[in-house]
């Protein structure tokens, strides 16, 4: 499960993400877009195919929830193909999540911050629909590999940044990449 995640970033070292904003800034100034540490229902940046080009724009994060209160925020890899839910928008509507990391608890409620080695940017398979013309999306989570398990047992699907276009507009490889195991990250506790 992923349940929060991080998108700070600094002008000097993080040229990608302070760009993305002022796109954002640019073409949605009257929307409030997220920074910092992201909570479901929080609008914020996520990478979708505009025309011919994959381009930044402001989703909030969370599907509603028909059936109780909250929202859904997560959808299996294993299967989302099958879900009535998410089959469409898996097929047809992928997004890619832009952050500076994920969080995980473990078992005695210590916080940690999961991210790519060497990396300030950690890329996150998604997917989007629109409700009521409301554009959500939801983090897509596959079974933790060896470097998240001893936290936590399940992890967004990462992708590395060559397969970012990839998952957004060839719905082959995304498939490929869905039931591939992620790749290694690193993790530091958060007080």
């Amino acid at each position: 499960m992923c349940g929060r995640y991080s998108l700070f970033f600094d002008d000097e070292y993080d040229y990608d993400i302070a760009k993305m904003m002022d796109i954002l800034k640019q073409h949605y100034p009257q929307t409030e877009i997220k920074q910092g540490e992201i909570y479901p229902t929080n609008t914020a940046p996520v990478w979708v195919k505009q025309n011919s080009e994959i381009a930044p724009v402001p989703y909030s994060w969370g599907f509603p929830n028909f059936r109780s209160k909250g929202v859904i925020i997560n959808a299996r890899a294993e299967t989302a193909e099958e879900k009535k839910l998410f089959k469409d928008s898996l097929l047809n509507r992928r997004c890619v999540i832009p952050s500076t990391g994920f969080y995980e608890w473990d078992k005695s409620k210590q916080k940690y911050l999961f991210n790519l080695p060497e990396s300030r940017i950690l890329y996150m398979a998604g997917f989007y629909n629109f409700f009521k013309d409301e554009p959500r999306f939801i983090i897509l989570t596959t079974s933790a590999n060896s470097s998240v398990s001893s936290i936590h047992h399940r992890m967004p699907v990462v992708l590395e940044k060559q397969q970012v276009e990839d998952w957004i507009t060839d719905t082959d490889k995304a498939v490929f990449i869905l039931h591939n195991t992620p790749p290694s990250l690193i993790h530091t506790s958060v007080n």
